[in-house]
């Protein structure tokens, strides 16, 4: 299956280089898998009962990149996965995120995305920052 691209696409304001924190980040995929006969689909399977084949998602870390302010509004890929048997279908942003204030740098830690909605305010700068609209799609690399 190689490699494909997880898109982030969200309306920034007053924020910026929101990424994935820590290397622990946990990539919350959804996966399908083509069945013996090619038939069908299932989710999330490791390993083939038919065949014992090792199916899996590797996290290319090299990949990660931040979604900047420049990227507000538009599809920007914020990591690539190696597929091998499996392919990712949907992707569930959760808490772990980070981001900065476009203009102060005044750091967000624990963003939790969940409700594909952010907000905070910004004391430095005496404004308030969002993450709104969260949305995403998967293309191949």
């Amino acid at each position: 299956m190689g490699r494909i691209g997880l898109q982030l696409r969200a309306t920034l304001e007053n924020i910026t280089r929101l990424r994935a924190e820590g290397e622990d980040f946990r990539w919350y995929l959804k996966d399908s898998a083509p069945l013996k006969g090619g038939r069908g689909s299932a989710t999330m399977v490791q390993k083939c009962k038919l065949c014992s084949r090792e199916n899996s998602i590797d996290i290319l870390s090299q990949t990660i990149k931040p979604y900047n302010a420049e990227d507000s509004e538009k599809f920007k890929t914020i990591v690539e996965f190696e597929c091998r048997g499996l392919e990712p279908v949907d992707f569930q942003p959760q808490a772990g995120f980070a981001a900065e204030g476009a203009e102060s740098g005044t750091p967000f830690n624990d963003i939790n995305l969940l409700e594909k909605d952010w907000n905070d305010y910004d004391e430095k700068t005496k404004e308030s920052v969002g993450i709104y609209e969260v949305t995403h799609k998967f293309v191949k690399c």
